[in-house]
């Protein structure tokens, strides 16, 4: 434990003096704002997160923002996470993000490590992070630009960088859900097109409490997801998850403050080793008359989950009933 917190701080260290030597740069934007089902699979927003289940799971996540609109915004991520040694969790990432000409694809790589209590588990993780934004499609072709502007030329020859983030991730006395993160606290241009820019660093914070009643077995987790991302407003996420049939069946509301002022309906399914879940949501701006709402759904499949944590849970839902 000792040693741990050693080489955390000099991590932590290390980290702080490349932040002071690395010149700002800014990506286009932060890819983290589009969730809303982060509460469902939080290793999407947080590298603590990573292997905080006792199993394995892939999954994959889409979202169509605007639909029905030309060119809307569309976001695919694979993504897995797990276990792989004591204490040692492992997370990848592939997006595959599409504004209008706006392409974006990152790959992204993480580490966590988890200190466990009887009263408290939370996780420690760092990832890194390959993005690469690029303009493409007939809208940068022919006269509708001018390709000999600078900005535009940096845009189609595309911009590539390197970040790094850093998160804590937690769960207390088995209820009360914690996290902050820091999206690419660490950025650094990879390619030599376009100029350097000022930049913020920015954060996740996340807040949330599990609930079950006895008699009915429902279960209701009320969460508060804060987050500053790059080129986004600072929004925050509200949602009160339901959990029936011992959370086989899933259903939630969700509302954005800040953003959009979106409005969020979520319902999911959980067979064996297989979860799905759906969220639709609807925005407050004018601009909702022109789109369909935005879609979101998940798929994952759990696998290699640990003997023996999986013996105490039918234990201790053999002495919940």
């Amino acid at each position: 434990m000792k040693k741990f917190i050693i080489s955390l701080s000099v991590v932590g260290f290390m980290m702080l003096s490349i932040m002071s030597t690395i010149n700002g740069q800014t990506r286009y934007f932060d890819e983290r704002y589009i969730y809303s089902q982060h509460n469902i699979n939080p290793s999407l927003l947080n590298a603590g997160a990573i292997g905080a289940n006792d199993y394995q799971e892939l999954f994959v996540n889409y979202r169509n923002t605007w639909a029905g609109f030309e060119d809307s915004p569309k976001t695919i991520l694979i993504a897995y996470n797990g276990p792989i040694g004591n204490r040692l969790g492992f997370g990848a990432q592939l997006l595959s993000d599409s504004y209008a000409n706006l392409n974006t694809t990152k790959g992204q790589i993480g580490l966590s490590y988890t200190i466990e209590s009887p009263t408290n588990k939370v996780g420690f993780g760092i990832s890194t992070e390959y993005i690469q934004h690029n303009l493409s499609g007939s809208g940068v072709s022919g006269a509708q630009v001018d390709i000999t502007d600078p900005v535009i030329r940096d845009r189609l020859d595309g911009a590539q960088y390197f970040d790094a983030s850093f998160g804590i991730f937690g769960l207390y006395n088995k209820k009360l859900v914690y996290g902050i993160s820091f999206p690419s606290l660490i950025s650094s241009k990879i390619s030599d097109t376009g100029s350097e820019a000022e930049r913020n660093i920015g954060y996740i914070f996340q807040v949330g409490y599990k609930m079950k009643s006895e008699t009915t077995k429902i279960t209701f987790e009320p969460s508060v997801v804060v987050k500053s991302l790059m080129n986004t407003p600072t929004h925050i996420d509200l949602m009160g998850r339901f959990g029936f049939l011992e959370d086989k069946l899933t259903g939630g509301i969700a509302y954005t403050l800040g953003g959009d002022k979106r409005l969020g309906f979520l319902i999911g399914t959980t067979i064996e080793s297989l979860k799905i879940n759906y969220m639709y949501n609807v925005s407050s701006a004018e601009f909702q008359t022109y789109n369909n709402g935005s879609h979101e759904i998940s798929v994952g499949l759990r696998f290699g989950e640990n003997e023996t944590v999986k013996t105490i849970k039918e234990i201790e839902g053999a002495t919940d009933m």
